[in-house]
């Protein structure tokens, strides 16, 4: 069946020999798995392996958009990029905002794939006009805000749109980003894998496809109700008023934010650092992505001081809030914008880069390392500039650098350090979201978690904040339960967040299922009611954990570090955590995994479609 929301077109690049080519889309995969990571994740299934270099030529590299990208669905302006990830191992894929997406769609295709390895640094140029494979010697070596200045003025005053990596894909920095429009492609080392292939920018401007739908006018209604449905949201209004930041001073009270590398449970510089302090001080205006009736995205300046930026820069969000700010005592948020904007610029993934970076904190404050093992640094607690100094050294593998730029992991690895005292699990540093505060955060952060730790793939800190999917079988539940209604709920959300990751949207924008349900048939011209949905985002969900476990995921790989599971002494969650292995078993029980092996019944594949993929 052709669906309608797709062009039908991919770009298929090799730069091992410099050949440009196109190939339809699969309709078959993509009405299976519709698009974006869905469609990636079925895409490489078959053409990637345990064996597989994650930075070798034989890797591939895919940006994907979905159905809705390029339409006025909210917030569908999302495209993923999907690679074998140099980071873990495992299933790689990052999804980034802004308007790359929706560009690649009016230039003609709905994704491209990416194979080999240029002998000397290039750029993509994607034009009405046809795809050169451009040199980029002019632009090797320089950061993600000149590179990307740089390839916009070329082009003149015409809209175009850029997706790039900075010095610290270039030099395969194992959580290197991929950055589009001030947006990025943070997790699982996407930007090193693009570095490893010697591929410095994508450029796309395109003016000749618009977005067709199957039933316009039915898409035209589906769209409307779902943007008042989203726009009526608590969250969408403190989301826009205070972007993500917003939650600092609820999850220091309540116990979800991370403090002095997860050994606190309160801390009473959270205020300084919060999305209300950064409004009033900070914060110059919304910038909100294509399609957004949100605008979390803020702008941000420094007017004066040590810390004073070059005009508006882009505002830091949550995780890098908590990262630069709570895990190291450090309550300037000033310096916060500072080490924001400098990973942003060598593109470099502030979520790890901060943790790993907190984990020397931690190591040198417990007496563990010395200031002569780490370049001479004293990296004391609430002193940023040590924080600093490392994210330099991290992006050109300097000194020190050259350790962290593989991670917690390695830092453990170097100095002896016991794995229950790092905050990894699968191999990528553990986001921002306490699980003693929300059990169901532990299963996000290690059980069946397609692309290792992750907040947004199993959000169960925003469901159980008030977004429940009753429609899916969602519930409103204890924060603290431990057991079977847990996991349950877990395994839902994975599903519903695997299917958001394919359509594209973002999670902020929660309109109810049935919505989404209504938009994505009358793109599509498919006709699934909520339980085919719910088999459909099942299957997509399964497809990756099948990738993992093709990869060798085990699970005995699937636990927790100690720390983090460590009761704390004070705030909204001491004395509390989870029953791990309980949960694990639990979830294991729902979704049929052999406790031995990891996989899947044969019964649960065959129900999903997926029997053919594994020999039992």
């Amino acid at each position: 069946m052709k669906l309608k929301g797709f062009i039908g077109n991919l770009l298929n690049i090799d730069l091992s020999n410099n050949k440009i080519t196109q190939e339809p889309l699969n309709y078959d995969i993509a009405g299976k798995f519709l698009g974006a990571a869905g469609y990636c994740v079925r895409y490489l299934y078959d053409h990637l392996d345990k064996d597989t270099d994650p930075l070798s030529p034989q890797n591939i590299l895919m940006f994907m958009t979905g159905p809705l990208c390029g339409s006025n669905a909210p917030t569908s302006g999302r495209f993923n990029i999907c690679a074998k990830s140099p980071y873990t191992g495992l299933w790689g894929e990052s999804s980034c905002g802004g308007f790359f997406g929706p560009e690649l769609k009016k230039a003609g295709f709905d994704g491209i794939i990416i194979r080999g390895k240029s002998k000397s640094p290039v750029f993509l140029e994607i034009t009405d006009e046809g795809t050169e494979i451009k040199d980029a010697a002019h632009l090797w070596g320089k950061g993600i805000f000149e590179t990307s200045r740089i390839l916009k003025n070329q082009y003149g005053p015409e809209l175009v749109r850029v997706a790039c990596i900075g010095q610290a894909g270039e030099n395969l920095i194992k959580f290197a980003t991929i950055a589009s429009e001030e947006k990025a492609a943070g997790r699982t080392g996407m930007g090193a894998v693009m570095g490893s292939k010697n591929l410095k920018a994508v450029v796309v401007k395109g003016k000749k496809k618009s977005y067709e739908t199957a039933d316009p006018n039915g898409f035209k209604d589906a769209v409307k109700a779902a943007i008042e449905n989203v726009q009526a949201s608590f969250a969408t209004q403190m989301f826009g008023l205070l972007g993500t930041a917003g939650g600092v001073d609820k999850f220091n009270l309540e116990g979800e934010l991370p403090i002095k590398y997860w050994t606190l449970g309160t801390w009473e510089g959270a205020y300084h650092i919060s999305g209300a302090t950064a409004s009033e001080k900070i914060f110059t205006r919304n910038y909100p992505c294509f399609s957004c009736p949100i605008g979390c995205a803020k702008k941000a300046r420094v007017k004066e001081g040590k810390y004073k930026t070059d005009g508006e820069v882009e505002a830091p969000e949550y995780e890098t809030i908590a990262g630069f700010g709570s895990l190291i005592l450090n309550d300037n948020l000033e310096s916060i914008v500072i080490a924001n904007e400098t990973c942003n610029d060598f593109g470099i993934d502030t979520i790890s880069c901060s943790s790993t970076i907190a984990l020397i904190y931690y190591l040198f404050n417990e007496n563990k390392i010395t200031s002569e093992q780490i370049d001479g640094l004293n990296p004391k607690w609430g002193d940023i500039e040590p924080a600093l100094e490392m994210i330099r050294k991290i992006a050109f593998r300097e000194g020190i650098g050259n350790i962290l730029a593989d991670g917690s992991n390695n830092v453990g690895k170097q100095f002896n350090i016991p794995s229950d005292q790092i905050a990894t699990t699968l191999g990528m540093e553990i986001p921002y979201h306490d699980l003693r505060q929300t059990y169901g955060m532990a299963i996000a952060y290690s059980v069946g978690a397609p692309r290792g730790p992750c907040h947004t793939a199993c959000d169960m800190y925003m469901v159980l904040l008030g977004l429940p999917f009753e429609e899916l079988g969602i519930k409103m539940i204890d924060r603290y339960d431990d057991g079977e209604d847990m996991a349950r709920n877990c395994a839902l959300t994975y599903d519903y967040r695997a299917l958001y990751n394919a359509l594209t949207m973002c999670i902020f924008c929660n309109p109810l299922p049935s919505m989404v349900l209504n938009m994505l048939n009358a793109a599509t011209g498919l006709n699934l009611d909520l339980n085919e949905l719910k088999i459909m985002a099942e299957r997509i969900y399964m497809m990756k954990r099948l990738f993992n476990l093709k990869m060798g995921l085990t699970p005995k790989m699937e636990t927790l570090p100690k720390i983090v599971l460590q009761p704390v002494k004070e705030g909204g969650s001491a004395g509390r955590t989870p029953n791990f292995e309980q949960l694990k078993r639990k979830y294991y029980e729902i979704r049929t995994f052999d406790p031995e092996t990891g996989y899947p019944s044969q019964e649960k594949l065959r129900s999903l479609g997926l029997e053919d993929l594994v020999k039992f």
